[in-house]
């Protein structure tokens, strides 16, 4: 039997070990996925309180409840570590740590690095090993074959590499990790067809292309496909204000066409780890290739400045009702980058508050699920969630609603606020004492 079949026959017959790369928003979802269809699978990652977390089978996370990991631990199906080593019999690694962008926009390669590293050193015979952080195009190929090719390997013959690229929506009930299509793309035919039978035994539809560099980017297509989307439709919000036309309500007419639209919603900025970020790890590489992605970079543009524009809302309905934005009270209601999670990675919220802030703005902000916010404004800030009650909207010269979160009550909001600055059409159809302004 090759090492290929004997690896195929374990994992068919679930006696393979699975060790999963960064338990973050995307790792630990697909562990307990694995974990759930009967692998024995080990979780790494460097945050020793995550580790304590799950060994104790308490989540950290919002998309997976304590009763779903509590029996898995309990099981002895799924454990975490902060040791390599510990990884070193397993049969099948997936990484899936952070790839952030830095300052300058240029990829933030260093997490992965580390990764591959660590991951080489206990590689061996019969391993696949899948990278699933958002990268550009071309990454599988240039750091982690190098680092195997250099043990001696034989890439499709007596180890397996493949990029398969996450796509986890937190908060999303009804699209999670076993029914979200998977795309996997291996160095070699063999290695999309270990890749391909290990995703399938958890996911309901694996979809392969031919090689790692399309499967990456397939990830980048699917974000910049939405980031440019949004950045055409704020555009559109900031061309409708000016031709005093309500962008909600052309965005819902137009949607009532059947075919040749698809609507996207304006907002006060994007946020999350993927769609402000994906697209330009595409721009970067192919920038090396003299090449400029025009539509990203001015739907960055556009994008990158809608938390600008919500201030000046703010501030013009200051104005209007003669105050200063200095000194006044602003209530920010909502701080996670999108509606019931507790992501606040590249949260607008975070921009609009410190820009607030800056101009002299007594800034305070309630969510639900976020009970403290960071801002880094010459040194970091730490504010916390105050508590939410009739008072606090009372007293607040303005409420901007950046986060829409369904436990809000917005009949409530319009009864007890002074003037609301709605960037998400919350308070559509609903009347009571505020004056609403839209974004």
């Amino acid at each position: 039997m090759s090492v290929k079949e004997s690896l195929l026959d374990k994992i068919a017959q679930r006696e393979a070990t699975i060790g999963v790369v960064g338990l973050g928003y995307v790792g630990l979802p697909l562990a307990v996925a694995f974990a759930q269809v009967g692998f024995k699978v080990i979780g790494l990652d460097v945050s020793e309180r995550k580790v304590t977390s799950i060994n104790s089978g308490e989540s950290y996370i919002g998309d997976i409840a304590t009763d779903e990991l509590r029996p898995l631990v309990e099981a002895g199906r799924l454990s975490a570590t902060l040791d390599y080593a510990d990884l070193r019999s397993v049969d099948a690694i997936i990484i899936c740590v952070p790839t952030p962008l830095r300052k300058t926009k240029d990829p933030d390669m260093s997490y992965v690095i580390q990764a591959v590293e660590a991951v080489a050193q206990i590689a061996h015979e019969g391993m696949l090993i899948t990278l699933e952080s958002t990268t550009y195009p071309g990454t599988t190929e240039e750091i982690i074959v190098p680092k195997l090719l250099h043990n001696g390997f034989r890439i499709g013959e007596n180890v397996f590499a493949a990029f398969s690229p996450e796509r986890i929506d937190p908060g999303n009930q009804k699209y999670r990790v076993r029914n979200t299509p998977k795309v996997v793309g291996g160095v070699t035919p063999a290695c999309t067809e270990v890749a391909q039978a290990l995703y399938g035994t958890a996911i309901d539809q694996v979809i392969p292309v031919s090689s790692p560099t399309a499967a990456e980017m397939v990830k980048l297509l699917e974000n910049t496909f939405r980031a440019v989307n949004i950045g055409l439709v704020n555009e559109v919000a900031l061309m409708c204000e000016k031709l005093d036309v309500n962008v909600w309500e052309v965005i819902e007419a137009a949607k009532s066409k059947p075919f040749g639209f698809m609507p996207f919603y304006p907002g006060p900025g994007l946020g999350g780890h993927c769609i402000p970020i994906d697209p330009h790890y595409l721009s970067w590489k192919l920038k090396t290739l003299n090449y400029t992605a025009r539509f990203i970079e001015l739907a960055s543009e556009v994008n990158t400045s809608m938390p600008v524009h919500v201030v000046n809302k703010v501030m013009n309905a200051l104005n209007d009702d003669c105050k200063s934005v200095k000194g006044s009270r602003v209530l920010i209601l909502g701080a996670a980058y999108k509606r019931d999670v507790d992501d606040v990675r590249e949260s607008p919220a975070l921009d609009i508050i410190g820009l607030l802030r800056t101009k002299g703005a007594l800034v305070s902000y309630h969510d639900p699920y976020v009970p403290s916010i960071h801002l880094e404004m010459g040194g970091e800030i730490t504010l916390e969630s105050t508590t939410y009650n009739d008072a606090l909207l009372e007293n607040a010269d303005a409420v901007v609603i950046v986060t829409d979160h369904q436990v809000y009550d917005w009949q409530h909001v319009v009864d007890h606020s002074r003037v609301v600055v709605d960037t998400r059409n919350a308070t559509k159809g609903y009347t009571g004492k505020a004056r609403v302004v839209s974004l």
